[in-house]
């Protein structure tokens, strides 16, 4: 393909591929603990750091990772102690995260809003080496902690109360995950973008579902489709001249509805022969149960 002739599009495909396998790793973790829109949130939160290294002239994607942490941080804390108060206490986060990046971009020599637009919608055409740097450096963090602990994470989201009864740092695992969110983000926000990147980490992992049946499954299928979209999308980007992040998550939400149409029958299919099963006299309790299904699959 000519494309690869172009070091621009080398690094972009590169970039597109750590993030198709960083996002739906923890966005697994993210969905089982029923905060599918934390990315969102964290996005909103780093733009604060891409001002700050606009007007402080550092790396806006170490910039934006430290600020993306502490707001990760910050939002755990909230869940903790927040109580009734919580969801108000994350909405100024959020918004003042945007706030915080649209005046400090303005602030900063030269800057304007035209600038951030490549961080909030993705530009992989912009990539700089120094960006493909610090996304490997950050993808290989997100890799280490989501399959080096992938047992004690799926326990703490699949159940905290248990998880804590059996010994396990809970609060810890749940700001590791938090902390791996926020890298996460900042790791995507050069391809899909800011605002775009929470349909990444969340809509591969759905779509996944609806053919996994284990975690592990779940685990490997969702990863496979977010790096099969990124590399599509960002091909299609470059002949078609659109905008990469958006056709990212067009092409994800695509796979989505898909998987879900052959799921249906599927799963039709699976429920007749369980009640023929039923009917023809064998036992039910040789069925696994769909909750312990997925724990058996997430030791493996």
């Amino acid at each position: 393909m000519d494309l690869l002739n172009y070091a621009f599009m080398q690094r972009a495909l590169l970039a597109a591929v750590l993030v198709g396998i960083t996002a739906p790793a923890v966005g697994i973790y993210l969905v089982q603990r029923r905060q599918a829109l934390m990315g969102d949130g964290i996005g909103h939160v780093a733009m604060t750091g891409v001002g700050l290294g606009f007007l402080l002239s550092a790396s806006p994607v170490w910039m934006a990772t430290a600020v993306s942490v502490l707001g990760a941080v910050l939002m755990e804390l909230i869940r903790w102690y927040g109580r009734t108060r919580g969801d108000i206490a994350l909405a100024m986060l959020f918004y003042g995260g945007m706030a915080g990046g649209v005046m400090f971009i303005n602030l900063a020599p030269g800057g304007s809003n035209a600038n951030l637009t490549s961080y909030l919608f993705g530009s992989l055409s912009t990539v700089s080496p120094s960006d493909v740097v610090a996304i490997c450096l950050l993808a290989a963090f997100v890799v280490l902690v989501t399959l080096g602990l992938r047992r004690q994470l799926f326990a703490v989201s699949h159940d905290e109360e248990f998880a804590r009864v059996t010994g396990l740092p809970v609060r810890a695992l749940n700001l590791l995950t938090a902390v791996t969110a926020a890298v996460t983000v900042t790791v995507a926000m050069r391809v899909v973008g800011l605002l775009l990147v929470s349909a990444l980490m969340v809509v591969p992992v759905a779509a996944a579902q609806q053919l996994g049946r284990s975690f592990t499954a779940t685990f490997a299928i969702a990863v496979a489709i977010g790096v099969t979209v990124t590399i599509g999308g960002t091909i299609t980007s470059y002949y078609q001249d659109v905008p990469p992040g958006a056709t990212i998550v067009l092409l994800t939400i695509a796979a989505f509805i898909a998987l879900t149409a052959l799921a249906t029958p599927l799963a039709r299919r699976r429920a007749r022969a369980l009640a023929a099963a039923q009917t023809a006299g064998d036992p039910v309790e040789c069925a696994i149960p769909a909750g312990r299904e997925a724990a058996d699959g997430a030791g493996v």
